[in-house]
């Protein structure tokens, strides 16, 4: 029979000991496996869009006491020793960390709105009020451009004549190249189409780094420019990208590399 101090002092004991047991998930010989590892790998899981829920967790805590057993016996064979896997160790220590030093960055560094509609605005400037839908035709020497014009010009149909352009994304399709404003082309060519009229082709080639070009315009319509809230996350993350790039570029300066 236990006297009332020692039953007291059992109490006591047991009570202690539940604050530890409840930051554990389980203990796998005599090592826990902490509950904050099965926090993080269900959060890592809800960004994959897996539900929280109690199979869920169940499920986690299968996983992680399978790996305290598999890491155990890896350590036991002495596996974590080697200059492999250490390096591959040390890898994954940066990415994990790195990712923890970039979301600290993002955080403490967000994108104003003045920045994002300022951008907007010059992505406004840039596309222009207008439209263009345009074929043309590459080749490699000004003579073939011009023998080509040449050709047009007796009716030859510039969609068959495209057939032997070296641009291969447009070359099948006559030459082609849809809806686009100036700025999505090289100036020479965006300041040769801008200037011809509706189905006219250029008089004499146009040449770029790519070639020469034979330009016609099929048509002309006034610039789709979406609203500032559709584009507005491509932007952020556009400019998020910018200043991550700089910030790299400013602790790359300042570090010492020998």
């Amino acid at each position: 029979m236990i006297s009332k101090p020692a039953r007291l002092l059992v109490l006591l004991f047991a009570t202690a000991a539940l604050p530890a047991l409840a930051q554990n998930l389980a203990v796998v010989n005599g090592k826990p496996i902490p509950s904050s590892r099965a926090d993080v790998m269900i959060k890592q899981m809800a960004t994959q869009g897996q539900q929280d829920s109690p199979q869920l967790r169940t499920m986690v805590k299968e996983e992680l006491i399978n790996r305290e057993i598999l890491i155990q016996e890896a350590d036991k064979l002495g596996l974590g020793t080697s200059a492999e896997v250490k390096n591959q160790l040390e890898l994954a220590r940066q990415s994990i960390v790195i990712r923890a030093l970039v979301a600290d960055y993002v955080k403490k560094n967000p994108v104003k709105d003045a920045d994002l509609k300022a951008e907007y605005d010059k992505f406004k400037a840039q596309a222009g009020d207008k439209e263009y839908h345009a074929r043309h035709i590459l080749v490699e020497k000004e003579d073939e451009a011009k023998a080509i014009i040449a050709k047009l010009k007796a009716g030859a149909k510039f969609e068959d004549l495209a057939k032997q352009s070296k641009d291969p994304g447009s070359a099948a399709n006559g030459g082609d190249l849809d809806w686009a404003s100036p700025a999505s082309f090289v100036k020479p060519f965006s300041d040769a189409m801008v200037a011809l009229q509706k189905g006219q082709i250029t008089e004499t080639p146009v040449k770029t780094q790519f070639g020469y070009h034979v330009i016609k315009l099929e048509d002309v319509r006034a610039a789709k420019v979406p609203a500032f809230e559709e584009v507005k996350p491509q932007i952020a993350e556009q400019l998020q990208q910018q200043k991550l790039q700089a910030y790299q570029q400013e602790l790359r300066k300042k570090a010492k590399i020998q």
